[in-house]
């Protein structure tokens, strides 16, 4: 099979980038054609590995100084394009001129599949590829999540896919609600591997990691920490990232006198020896998809305390077993369940030992078939049902 992976900056960090450089290298160990084409590269080289046989290539180079330099052609690429609607996450590097170059780069291609990564994406390959093309649409991210300008335009032109497929349960359902007759597929994620060092439970961490973006809610968790080390002052919080609202977590730790407590730890390259060295993790976010941090946490047997949000926690959490899981945005109810689990060594051993036997359904060697049996099933032909 020709496997073609349409990414905004797959030379980027981010866990829509991991988990789809992740399928694509399994694809690539399991003898298919694999490329992933990154819509706009601003690094040298990718941040994650990339298996010997993906090709990786990019439609537009905007590293220092490779971009034209003429007046025309700045005034083009700092204009909107048209196709991509505003309310999308990355809308601001659609430029006309980058827009276009998707648009050229979809109409090329005469066969294979193409798998795009987020609604910009997507709706320019539903409105623009080929019928020889087998398109695959991913949704890494939760319906509600997005504005209404975004799903006005998902229910006019995602039906034209051969397939669209989602993360969890609770996605399936909502895209079969407002996209009816259409091919939804529930997918998850894979994590890299399961088979991870385990935390000893012994050291007073609790470890968070994400994008110092609202969505994550580190200010919420942060505001929780506080109430954590009240009682538990040996206790301190890790939070692994970087992002627009770095200053003003610093400022919120620095207002709450937190600095010996909390810290904001930046980018790591180690987040699997960061992982083994904790003991809980905390999921604070506002909205998810498919939350990989606390699935990668969880085959480390960490104790997991999760916003109940949409989507992914409940998907993925038993409450009380491998997680506990408690209402969104409620600063106190997060504060007291991280209590209960940094008091009791014991139930965090347990709570772990469960949650690296949930992780084990998300490993490689489960998820990847599901996407060869996909692509194969598509390329024949044959439809497939939603499952």
């Amino acid at each position: 099979m020709r496997i073609r992976y349409l990414m905004l900056h797959a030379y980027g960090m981010g866990g829509t980038i991991r988990t789809v450089v992740n399928q694509a290298n399994a694809m690539a160990r399991a003898g298919h054609d694999v490329e992933i084409v990154s819509v706009v590269r601003r690094r040298d080289k990718p941040r994650f590995a990339l298996h010997q046989d993906v090709r990786i290539s990019a439609l537009v180079d905007q590293r220092e100084g490779r971009l034209p330099d003429s007046p025309a052609r700045k005034v083009w690429r700092r204009v909107r394009g048209k196709m991509v609607p505003r309310g999308e996450f990355a809308a601001e590097y659609f430029t006309e001129r980058v827009e276009k170059a998707v648009m050229d780069y979809v109409a090329s291609l005469p066969d294979g599949v193409l798998v795009t990564t987020r609604p910009a994406l997507n709706l320019i390959a539903a409105r623009r590829a080929a019928k020889g093309v087998v398109k695959v649409a991913q949704e890494h991210m939760n319906l509600t999540a997005y504005p209404e300008t975004i799903r006005s335009e998902i229910v006019r032109h995602y039906g034209r896919f051969d397939a669209v497929a989602v993360l969890t349960r609770t996605n399936q359902l909502e895209y079969q609600e407002i996209l009816p007759g259409t091919r939804i597929v529930q997918i998850p994620n894979a994590v890299h591997k399961v088979d991870q060092e385990r935390s000893a439970q012994r050291n007073p961490v609790v470890v968070a990691a994400g994008r110092l973006v609202p969505q994550k809610g580190f200010d919420l968790l942060i505001q929780a920490f506080a109430q954590v080390v009240a009682e538990h002052p040996e206790w301190s919080l890790r939070i692994f990232g970087d992002g627009p609202r770095e200053a003003r977590l610093r400022a919120q730790i620095d207002e709450l006198g937190l600095g010996g407590h909390v810290a904001l730890m930046g980018r790591t390259e180690r987040l699997d020896d960061e992982l083994a060295a904790a003991s809980v993790y905390a999921l604070s976010s506002r909205f998810e998809g498919l939350p990989m941090v606390m699935i990668e946490a969880m085959t480390h047997a960490l104790a997991v305390v999760a916003y109940d949000c949409p989507t992914g926690p409940r998907d993925v959490l038993t409450d009380g077993v491998d997680g506990l899981l408690v209402p969104p945005r409620d600063v106190d109810a997060l504060a007291a369940a991280l209590k209960k689990v940094v008091r009791d060594r014991g139930r965090r051993i347990e709570m772990g030992a469960a949650a690296a036997a949930a992780a084990q359904g998300y490993a490689p060697d489960v998820v990847m078939p599901m996407w060869e049996d996909l692509f194969a099933e598509l390329l024949s032909g044959d439809r497939v049902s939603s499952r």
